[in-house]
């Protein structure tokens, strides 16, 4: 199983455009939600960073088994 590059670059254009959703269709929003994330401790961004890369996976492995 080698690795196929045109499945990673994929995958980082759709990251991409995941990411410019939230800004693109409510500034505001997204501008509340950096600066309260800005707040939290950095425990707390552990944390959600955590689960945010667990569910990532979990995802991944229910797609691609």
């Amino acid at each position: 199983m080698g690795l196929d590059w045109t499945d990673l670059f994929a995958a980082l254009a759709i990251v991409c455009i995941i990411e410019g959703v939230m800004p693109f269709i409510n500034p505001s929003a997204t501008k509340r939600l950096l600066a309260r994330m800005a707040s939290m401790q950095e425990r707390e961004m552990r944390i959600a960073g955590l689960v945010s890369m667990l569910a990532g996976l979990a995802i991944l492995y229910l797609v691609r088994s």
